[in-house]
């Protein structure tokens, strides 16, 4: 019973030296290896932050070498590999992570979402749709979702951009009604192209249904019909326009008034056409008035009115030739009307470019505020350039 007593009395004390010598060895050994990654991790930052992207990268490569399971090293240097253009590199990155059994899922998704991105940036669409769709349910699902709609957009696949749009929109991401129906009117245009005229109309009545006041689905129909001879139904979809979308209806004015010119109800076209200038005036509506009332002295009289309200140089310009044409000098008034739009559409060119950067202003700067570069001002007006 002493025997073993005294054995214990020696024997805790001594595993309690060894665990507390070999912990101190792990402590150094963790500490060694723990200072070697972290200072060429920080020194591949400061280069970075000091744009010296090519350095970084060696130091990034250095630290990853030296702890080759750190994942956050990775992901920094294919980020600098896509920023840098190099997207062959930064797919290799990114498919040795995926190819780490180790990788938590969180991270292998991140992964997976870097790689997608090295695909799109690089023009390989065919591959950045697979690995984006393999994203799906996923904490990447909202923003994949979104790279796919890019991606769709520029590939012009524009039925599967409308889908996923619907399904953003589904998730409560917004509304995605005007793009929709911007889908289904490229879909009208490519069964125009076909030869298509039935298909090409649905396209687009379901276009204007999905967004009332998206204004192209009115146009293109408008337009479809008028080519096909049917007038009639054209200036109904044109009213259809004008009040869905008021603004709109001057992209297309002038098609209306020729169609009331061609179905001989110039009357009540130009009375519909009085009555929406006096709301809101522009040159497409007054352009489109002068059609159907194409008597000279009524339109000088319309151009001098609209430049009372609105000194636009087109009217003035317009109101010259007119005056030119007629060979009728402009009066006091007139004269007066037009210098005021001469006036207002020269003010922006009365300023100095900065030809390093474009930066204007009504000062001339020897030194730009914009870019800082040095006599980058030429001494001329924009309209002398």
């Amino acid at each position: 019973m002493e025997f073993e007593l005294s054995w214990l009395l020696i024997g805790i004390p001594l595993v309690f030296g060894l665990g507390w010598l070999a912990s101190k060895l792990d402590s150094r050994q963790w500490k060694r290896e723990q200072k070697d990654a972290p200072r060429a991790y920080f020194k591949g930052l400061n280069l970075l932050l000091n744009e010296q992207q090519d350095k970084a990268i060696d130091a990034f490569i250095e630290a990853v070498q030296a702890d080759p399971d750190t994942s956050e090293l990775h992901f920094a240097l294919g980020n600098l590999f896509r920023r840098r253009g190099e997207y062959e590199r930064a797919v290799r990155v990114h498919q040795h992570l995926l190819s780490r059994g180790d990788l938590p899922k969180a991270e292998r998704d991140r992964a997976q979402y870097a790689l997608a991105q090295d695909f799109f940036k690089a023009g390989l669409f065919d591959r950045a749709e697979s690995a984006y769709e393999a994203l799906k349910g996923t904490a990447f699902d909202h923003d994949a979702a979104l790279a796919l709609l890019s991606l769709y957009e520029r590939s012009r696949e524009w039925a599967k951009a409308a889908e996923v749009s619907e399904q953003l929109e589904a998730s409560g991401t917004g509304s995605f009604a005007g793009r929709i129906a911007n889908y289904w009117c490229e879909l009208a245009l490519e069964a125009q192209a076909r030869q298509s005229p039935d298909e090409a109309r649905r396209w687009l009545n379901q276009a204007r249904q999905r967004a009332p006041q998206a204004a192209r689905a009115y146009v293109l129909l408008g337009q479809t019909l008028a080519r096909q001879g049917d007038q009639a139904g054209a200036m109904a979809i044109y009213g259809d326009l004008l009040r869905a979308n008021p603004e709109a209806f001057n992209l297309v004015a002038r098609d209306y008034a020729q169609a009331a010119l061609a179905t001989q109800s110039e009357a009540a076209a130009l009375s519909l056409l009085e009555a929406h200038y006096r709301r809101h005036p522009s040159m497409a509506l007054l352009q489109a008035i002068a059609l159907l009332e194409p008597s000279p002295e009524a339109q000088r009289r319309r151009l001098a009115d609209h430049l009372r309200v609105e000194p636009a140089l087109s009217a003035a310009t317009q109101l010259l030739q007119q005056s030119q044409a007629r060979q009728v000098p402009l009066n006091e008034d007139e004269a007066q009307l037009v210098g005021t739009a001469l006036q207002r559409a020269v003010r922006p060119l009365q300023r100095y470019r900065c030809a390093a950067c474009g930066f204007e202003s009504q000062h001339y700067f020897w030194q730009c505020p914009g870019c800082l570069s040095w006599d980058s001002y030429p001494p001329r007006w924009v309209e002398e350039l």
